[in-house]
């Protein structure tokens, strides 16, 4: 946690995928890491190392040559270097500050020689790491977003209501004295499967929905010609356009709605979230 610089992550083979992965996955959560291969690490590639970094060196046996060699080189720094390995005894934990115990009893291969078993502990240690960095640097939903803008939850908690809406000329928007047939003229018109019903004061009062005109329709064919304000539904769940979008998710699946009213200060609506728009959107 002290440490000012990143971490440095180096493994052959297998354990070099391994190591890639939990490079990737420190990077993503808040923890800057590289890969270094230790092929090249002895012609330049050592310039990624600086004083002050972590390197995580990983290693089944803690005997790997390629890695080894290069040992020496990497102590001329000042960092520190920790092993991720299976012996305490190996050459590798014996120069390391810090050792991290990936012991098995056998791999899975039913050789047990493919590295099977070990490098899903390996796995499985570096993102326990990962997740204790994330905490312990007070690593939040937002930094999540910021280092991940391109994916749905990055876009989620980046973008605004206001952004992603369905803007006011583009609702379904009727009075109280409306009638359900012309709600549903309103409706087609927009092509919105919900209509919202406002006061005098462009103040929104309630919501219908298709699903709510199939309900009745099946038990009043004559729906019609009733107002909408006799069936609309009162103090609907809404959004002020200014919340991040992720309330929008949030507030549709705990409700259990496909239609959430957006609105501003004033209680007026102005503009409304179709649940479909989420899947155009790449949201869902």
């Amino acid at each position: 946690m002290d440490a000012r610089g990143k971490v440095v992550v180096v493994g052959v083979g297998k354990s070099g995928h391994i190591g890639a992965k939990i490079a990737a996955t420190l990077t993503s959560t808040g923890s800057p890491a590289v890969v270094l291969d230790s092929s090249n690490a002895l012609h330049g590639d050592l310039g990624v190392i600086a004083d002050g970094d972590i390197v995580l060196a990983l290693s089944a046996s803690g005997e790997t040559e390629e890695l080894l060699r290069i040992l020496p080189a990497i102590a001329r720094f000042q960092v520190r270097i920790i092993a991720m390995c299976s012996d305490p005894k190996s050459t590798l934990a014996q120069n390391a500050h810090l050792f991290l115990d990936v012991n098995i009893e056998q791999e899975a291969c039913p050789l047990n020689l493919a590295p099977t078993s070990s490098t899903t502990v390996m796995m499985a240690l570096g993102d326990a790491l990962a997740m204790v960095l994330l905490e312990a640097r007070g690593f939040n939903k937002e930094g999540f977003a910021k280092l991940h803008p391109g994916g749905m939850i990055g876009r989620s908690m980046l973008m605004r209501v206001h952004q992603i809406m369905r803007p006011r000329q583009a609702m379904a928007v009727v009075s109280t004295n409306a009638s359900v047939r012309d709600v549903l003229r309103a409706m087609t018109s927009v092509r919105a499967g919900a209509a919202v019903v406002i006061g005098e004061d462009e103040e929104l009062l309630g919501i219908f929905t298709h699903g709510d005109f199939v309900r009745h329709f099946q038990s009043d064919p004559r729906i019609g010609e009733r107002l909408v304000a006799d069936l609309m539904t009162l103090n609907p769940v809404t959004v002020h356009k200014d919340k991040l979008a992720v309330e929008v998710l949030n507030l549709l699946e705990r409700h259990r709605i496909d239609d959430l009213v957006v609105i501003d200060d004033d209680n007026v609506p102005v503009g409304i979230v179709d649940s479909q728009d989420l899947t155009r959107l790449k949201l869902l």
